[in-house]
């Protein structure tokens, strides 16, 4: 209800709201004072969710759009955001009742009609009506306005993308479906045409600069199905690393899965996992960056630090503070680096900048305590490495060191708590009593 709240702040002042006008001589006659009223009323009812008696108001509010006397401000937006709002929260309304309220602010104004469609087609199909969604697209994709289809020119390539995206959903639908022999040709037949009229558009779409991850993914998933290995990796490669296009990481990602599936060299992974290290150094691939640079065939002192250093740096991050894998990694590596006559030089050099943070993000007191109760497979790696990453730092040790006395009191007043309760159940003498203590 956020938005919601901001397209409803209070009406005192008609310099701030939609009833501004474009004169601020034009008087405010009867009908505009009553709907400034209904208005109020409907916001009221909506903050306090009351949907029935806001459905009711608004049913009377939309005669505004009719009313041209007065120079509002954008009040079709106004109606169409209230009414959907409403729409959605009321425990009564039918598919049918946003139907009409799409169809009726479409046409209530060209401003907002591209807009409109979109989200209508976003409607259908989160309830599942494919068809009808692309139905919708088909129609908003012919919409002509004179010069106002020019100013929407980047609304209607999303028309035009949104339209391609639901030829690959349906082509989806196809692909896994279960026919009968006998309709199986008809299935492909209606698979390929989803695929022609989706790939047309999608490929004329990723040319533009912009971030179209979904649809990079959907045309790649169709190019790859078809074995036009050449043609999504010409895809992939232009979304990655031309230069017109914004930075994303995630074109990286594509690019470096893709590759992986039909297993390309190594030195391509590597190629494109040191450009995705250089952005995004948490990212959870660097795992495999790590593992990529210590596989390598013939093995050099630089990419076992070059391996060091990634994984340090993933550790910088707290959302790998926790991770098992990730520390595992590390002592791995530290164990193929002490072979290098100068380790501890490597070492130092990666962690003197550290060395006044990284005790408070990963040695604390707090966090030993955390790793012996949470995960004590996580407390031996980190703390057979804390001299080496850290050396003198004593808390974490320190704390480990107190859990584990008291670990072993706990488990020595178990065992006189349980041979109390044996004794008291079970008399015996006392040899065998002490024969059966020790």
């Amino acid at each position: 209800m956020d938005d919601t709240g901001r397209e409803l702040r209070p009406l005192e002042d008609p310099e701030d709201d939609c009833y501004s006008s474009s004169s601020d001589d034009t008087p405010e006659n009867g009908f505009h004072q009553s709907t400034r009223i209904c208005l109020e009323y409907i916001r009221e009812a909506m903050l306090h969710h009351r949907w029935q008696e806001a459905a009711e108001y608004m049913a009377c509010y939309p005669q505004m759009l009719e009313d041209t006397s007065f120079g509002y401000t954008d009040i079709s937006d106004l109606v169409w955001r209230l009414s959907t709002e409403i729409l959605h929260h009321h425990p009564n309304s039918n598919m049918d009742d946003y139907n009409s309220i799409y169809e009726r602010m479409k046409h209530s104004g060209f401003k907002h009609y591209l807009k409109i469609s979109l989200e209508h087609s976003f409607h259908l199909l989160l309830h599942g009506h494919i068809v009808d969604a692309k139905r919708q697209l088909l129609t908003t994709a012919s919409w002509r306005y004179g010069k106002e289809q020019a100013v929407q020119h980047q609304k209607a390539k999303l028309i035009h993308a949104y339209r391609s995206l639901l030829d690959y959903i349906l082509w989806c639908d196809k692909k896994v479906s279960n026919s009968d022999p006998g309709k199986e040709s008809c299935d492909i037949q209606e698979k390929n045409n989803n695929f022609r009229q989706a790939s047309v558009n999608l490929k004329e779409i990723v040319r533009n600069p912009g971030v179209w991850d979904p649809f990079i993914l959907s045309y790649v998933e169709m190019l790859e199905f078809y074995k036009d290995h050449k043609e999504a990796l010409s895809v992939l490669n232009d979304y990655a690393y031309d230069n017109n296009f914004p930075p994303n990481p995630n074109a990286h990602v594509y690019l470096y899965q893709y590759l992986k599936r039909h297993d390309a060299p190594e030195k391509k992974l590597l190629k494109v996992l040191k450009i995705l290290h250089v952005s995004v150094p948490s990212h959870e691939l660097m795992l495999e960056y790590s593992s990529l640079l210590l596989q390598s065939g013939k093995l050099k002192e630089s990419d076992i630090q070059k391996a060091f250093r990634i994984i340090v740096e993933m550790l910088d991050f707290a959302c790998w503070r926790s991770n098992l894998d990730v520390w595992n990694s590390l002592k791995a590596i530290i164990q193929k680096l002490k072979s290098q006559k100068d380790w501890r030089k490597v070492v130092h050099a990666e962690m003197a900048g550290r060395k006044d943070w990284w005790p408070v993000l990963h040695f604390t007191s707090f966090h030993a305590s955390k790793d012996s109760d949470e995960n004590p497979d996580l407390m031996e790696v980190k703390a057979s490495l804390i001299n080496v990453l850290c050396p003198g730092e004593t808390v974490y040790i320190r704390v480990l060191s107190s859990d584990v006395k008291q670990l072993v009191i706990n488990k020595q007043f178990e065992r006189l708590k349980r041979n109390w309760q044996l004794k008291v159940l079970f008399p015996c003498t006392e040899l065998t009593w002490k024969y059966f203590i020790y």
